[in-house]
């Protein structure tokens, strides 16, 4: 049996909102009609999709599935509507990013405020996430563009190199005399504790170096931000990786001291990710047009 789309939506829309009576709100047609447009979809897809509860209705595995995919789909269908709705006029509309949270701080934020002066009409929505969870949400459909830490790939992505980024390896005042010394060679890195972020592109960029070097890195402690990697340093707790551009102030002020590698971490770059293939609405082009 051939599946009318339409089916899909009334599918959806139960889904989202846990009731069929709601569905049919939303939907401006009657109960019974959401009733037998499922009943219809479920024949045509040979199962179930809904269990009936005294609350409403709950998606079997089945419905969990479809659901799953439905939702990419209709995410992507409002893409589209937003792309036409916004292709004269930035008085309106919404662009949705994805970026980490240093990304966020320290690259992204004089960029947001200066779009938002010129746009106040466009509302702005910012996810924080790791590169890794920004480019799923990417293909996901659930934001326009990620702003990411390179290096990264997906065939699925595109990826724009953006401003340049330099990683050093800092520590509190109390490591002070090792920042005078010679530098530190890579393969010594373990006989001090290491406190690095846990997981993502930032990670595995670190990884990488250090095994190019024969080493593989045993840190003290792994934590989920650079703010808490520069607090945990500056207390003392140990050497940690930052990028030299962010902790300017604190190395200004001798809260931290950097202790000089060898070899010294290469320069790498922020990046600007897009979905190949999908058109860009005029807000967010207007926006990626800010960027460097």
């Amino acid at each position: 049996m051939e599946v009318n789309l339409e089916w899909y939506r009334v599918f959806y829309w139960i889904a989202r909102t846990g009731s069929l009576s709601r569905a049919a709100e939303r939907l401006h047609i009657t109960q019974p009609a959401v009733s037998h447009t499922i009943k219809q979809l479920e024949s045509a897809l040979g199962g179930q999709l809904f269990f009936r509860t005294t609350k409403g209705v709950t998606l079997t595995k089945e419905g969990e599935v479809l659901f799953h995919y439905l939702e990419q789909a209709f995410n992507f269908v409002d893409i589209g509507e937003k792309a036409i709705a916004e292709m004269n006029s930035l008085n309106s509309g919404e662009i949705a990013i994805g970026a980490s949270d240093t990304l966020c701080k320290h690259f992204l934020l004089p960029y947001l405020e200066q779009f938002h002066a010129r746009h106040p009409g466009v509302r702005i929505r910012v996810t924080n996430r790791t590169t890794p969870e920004t480019i799923a949400l990417l293909k996901e459909g659930k934001i326009d563009f990620g702003i990411v830490g390179l290096p990264a790939s997906d065939k699925q992505v595109e990826f724009r190199e953006s401003a340049p980024i330099q990683d050093c390896l800092v520590g509190g005042a109390n490591y002070r005399e090792l920042a005078d010394g010679n530098a530190l060679p890579v393969e010594s890195l373990n006989a001090h504790p290491l406190l690095i972020l846990e997981g993502g592109s930032t990670r595995r960029y670190l990884d990488e170096f250090a095994a190019g070097h024969g080493v593989t890195l045993e840190p003290e402690f792994e934590l989920g931000s650079v703010d808490l990697l520069v607090r945990f340093a500056q207390s003392g707790f140990g050497l940690a990786f930052v990028i030299r551009n962010y902790v300017q102030e604190e190395l200004r002020t001798g809260q931290l001291v950097e202790i000089p590698l060898n070899p010294p971490l290469p320069e790498r770059r922020i990046g600007i990710a897009t979905l190949r293939g999908v058109p860009l609405s005029s807000a967010t082009k207007a926006f990626l047009a800010l960027l460097p």
